[in-house]
């Protein structure tokens, strides 16, 4: 570790994600992995080669943390590092319950946050084009399909609803007002103007998105594929390093990607 290099410290560490993420940073100049840790008592435990450390030590060792966890542990996280002053906080979890993500928010506000549902540079592209294409054709149905791996615990996904955002905000609504998020039995027409969104669940599917515009006589189709888990935590990683020594405040990948106008 040299002087300039930044601390990061994982968060869910015994994951997936997290073994992901601790790869990348390993694999990332200027940066050094300065702390795992994951749930309370699991402290002590070997992860990769490396004992798990508490919380505490943890942040006081870090300069950011990335955080792949579920939405409450986050919002939680998030709230102590605010109280502390830092350290700033990558968070790549989802299914934040509204109070958790408010909380996530209103934390972003006294310590510097990245928070996205989506780390990937393409599905972070994808956005921009949805938003034109839903904006260019507003009288075609939008559906949102996505689909991933057995073991994810909440549905639609983070970018799911990302994508379902990004084709509201072309149309200038509300995707409270418009979103269908289940169909089942004698559900009647599909209402114009709505934005539905259709889920798998299913093997190792790493995460798979698609957006699609339908007309009576064209379907447009917008899609993602993800083959490697490691490409969102290489996105981190670079979150990170972009993330070190900014300012408070609440931050996304279009900020990161500099594609914010």
């Amino acid at each position: 570790m040299s002087a300039q290099d930044i601390r990061i410290g994982i968060a869910g560490a015994s994951g997936r994600m997290g073994a992901a993420v601790a790869a990348a940073v390993e694999d990332r100049a200027g940066l050094f992995l300065s702390a795992l840790f994951d749930q309370p008592g699991s402290e002590g435990q070997m992860v990769g080669g490396r004992a798990l450390t508490t919380q505490d030590a943890a942040l006081s060792a870090s300069d950011v943390i990335i955080d792949f966890t579920i939405g409450s542990a986050s919002a939680a996280l998030a709230r102590l590092c605010a109280d502390r002053g830092g350290p700033a906080l990558v968070i790549g979890s989802t299914g934040f319950s509204e109070a958790d993500d408010a909380a996530t928010v209103a934390a972003g506000a006294r310590v510097a946050m990245v928070k996205s549902g989506n780390y990937s540079l393409g599905v972070n592209v994808l956005l921009g084009l949805v938003a034109q294409a839903a904006r260019a054709l507003p009288t075609y149905d939008v559906e949102v399909f996505e689909a991933h791996h057995a073991r994810k615990v909440d549905a639609p996904s983070g970018t799911a609803l990302m994508l379902g955002r990004a084709a509201a905000h072309g149309r200038g609504v509300s995707l409270k007002d418009v979103e269908v998020r289940a169909r089942d039995g004698l559900t009647g027409p599909r209402t114009p103007g709505e934005i539905g969104f259709s889920v798998l669940r299913a093997g190792g599917i790493v995460g798979e998105h698609s957006v699609i515009l339908a007309a009576e006589d064209e379907i447009v189709t917008l899609s993602h594929s993800a083959r490697d888990r490691s490409l969102f935590a290489r996105g981190a990683v670079e979150a990170a390093a972009w993330l070190a020594g900014k300012p408070p405040g609440l931050y996304d990948m279009q900020d990161v990607l500099g594609m914010k106008r």
